[in-house]
C-alpha cells in the first residue's frame, strides 16, 4: 500500500475526487482525506475468493450479500474502506448496486468485515491496527483478520460488551474470540435477519 499520485493534484481528497478519477478510484482507499494505493498479490486474492464462496455457500438462505475482490465501497470514519470481504443484508446492497441510493455502503450495515493479511506488506498495520478501531467504532459484530503465510489462519474479533451504549456505534472495541489455524475448524455464527453458521479449516484456504 502507498500514497497514490493524483495526476499532479494536491489533497486532501474527497469521495467526489475519488471517484471522478479516470480509473473511478479502482484500488485505491480515501483515508483522512488522501488516496491510498492498494496492491493485492494472486495469493491474497485467491483467499479472498476462497473465503467468499465459503460464505457464500454457508449464507444462501439468509437474504446477505457476500462483497469480495476490494472494489466494493463501504464508508468508515477514515473515509472510503475496500475491504476484501464483508457480508451485508441484501435489501442495503440492493440500495447500493441497483438504486445507487447510497452509492457507497455504509460500514455501519455490515455484518462481518474480514482483510486477508499479506505479511511484510505496507497494507499489514493498516489490516491489523487502523482498521481494527476503524471497524470496532462502526459497530461491525465481526472482524476477522486472515493469514495464508507461513501458515494458514484466522484471527476472529467479537465487539466487546462494556459501556457499549457510551461508544460510537455502540462498540466499546474488538476482543480476540480465537484464533483459528490449519488444521483446526473455524466455527463462525453470522448474525444476520437469518442467522447462519460458516466452518472451514484455514487450509482449505489455500488448496487450488
Amino acid at each position: 500500500m502507498s500514497v497514490a499520485h493524483d495526476h499532479g493534484g494536491f489533497g486532501p481528497y474527497t469521495a467526489e475526487d475519488l471517484h471522478a478519477r479516470e480509473d473511478e478510484g479502482k484500488g485505491l482507499e480515501l483515508e483522512d482525506g488522501w488516496l491510498i494505493e492498494l496492491s493485492p498479490s494472486a495469493p491474497h486474492n485467491w483467499v479472498s475468493m476462497q473465503l467468499g464462496e465459503l460464505l457464500k455457500a454457508a449464507g444462501a438462505g439468509a437474504e446477505v450479500f457476500v462483497a469480495v475482490g476490494g472494489e466494493w465501497e463501504i464508508s468508515t470514519p477514515a473515509g472510503i474502506r475496500k475491504p476484501d470481504v464483508f457480508v451485508v443484508p441484501k435489501d442495503v446492497a440492493r440500495a447500493s448496486i441497483v438504486n445507487r441510493s447510497p452509492v457507497i455502503i455504509p460500514g455501519g450495515e455490515l455484518l462481518l468485515v474480514a482483510e486477508v493479511i499479506s505479511r511484510g506488506s505496507a497494507s499489514e498495520r493498516t489490516d491489523r491496527v487502523r482498521k481494527l478501531r476503524e471497524y470496532a467504532q462502526l459497530g461491525i459484530p465481526q472482524y476477522w483478520i486472515v493469514e495464508f503465510a507461513p501458515l494458514p489462519k484466522a484471527h476472529v474479533f467479537v465487539l466487546g460488551d462494556d459501556n457499549r451504549a457510551e461508544r460510537p456505534g455502540g462498540a466499546s472495541g474488538y476482543r480476540l474470540d480465537r484464533t483459528v489455524v490449519a488444521g483446526q475448524t473455524l466455527d463462525a455464527k453470522i448474525e444476520a435477519s437469518r442467522p447462519f453458521t460458516v466452518r472451514f479449516d484455514p487450509q482449505s484456504l489455500i488448496e487450488f
